[in-house]
């Protein structure tokens, strides 16, 4: 299996480096280029073609997360993940409407970084698990997941992933080509299995869970 190719972008060196030096002890990482703003992120990921962009939220200039869209629009088909100091619930559903597939506090262990960057060559989300237990406190008022007493179908789940990024019943309708009445009853479904109330406790159900959007072009 061919190493995953990493770009990485920040505006701190010293963090740069000391990420390159983590990922070179690893056979399944290769670091294939870096960038300080969001006008070299573009242009070295457009001549790299990286499989996974690392991506600080707060960059000179633009924004990572206004990077974040821009990148997804023109290569869908690359897994962003936003490096942050932040670990609040309104930045992260900024990322992940942006198109990011994970959202990593800086302060994460380097075992947990590496473990959460191997998940998403599994096609698994990358959420910090700290975060994604204070998000589930936040909203729903525990910390620890549940397994649902009935599995969600496939078109549910692809339902909740669009909740998670924040899409309205009219744009979810739109993007699965299906009426708004049919998304409505998918809803219901979902928070009836869930045993929840809202679609604020759904979308917090699938971030922690890492039920986020899949890249397009990939699995």
């Amino acid at each position: 299996m061919q190493p995953l190719r990493l770009l990485l972008v920040d505006d701190h060196s010293l963090f740069r480096e000391g990420l390159i030096s983590l990922l070179s002890y690893q056979d399944d990482f290769t670091v294939v280029g870096e960038a300080e703003d969001a006008e070299s992120a573009l242009a070295r990921a457009r001549a790299l073609e990286p499989d996974i962009v690392l991506m600080d939220i707060e960059l000179p200039g633009e924004d990572g997360i206004t990077a974040t869209q821009r990148l997804k629009m023109e290569m869908p088909a690359v897994t962003v993940v936003m490096l942050t100091v932040h670990d609040d619930s309104q930045t992260l559903f900024e990322a992940i409407k942006a198109g990011a597939q994970g959202y990593l506090v800086k302060n994460v262990r380097s075992r947990e970084l590496l473990e959460q960057l191997r998940g998403l060559a599994r096609g698994e989300a990358a959420i910090s698990r700290r975060l994604a237990a204070r998000i589930l406190e936040e909203i729903h008022g525990q910390t620890e997941l549940f397994e649902p007493e009935e599995e969600l179908t496939e078109r549910e789940m692809e339902v909740l992933e669009l909740v998670v990024a924040r899409l309205s019943n009219a744009e979810i309708a739109e993007r699965l080509v299906v009426s708004e009445h049919t998304v409505k009853n998918h809803m219901k479904s979902i928070l009836s299995k869930l045993h929840l109330h809202n679609r604020r406790q759904a979308a917090a159900y699938g971030v922690a869970r890492g039920w986020l959007p899949r890249p397009k072009g990939r699995g």
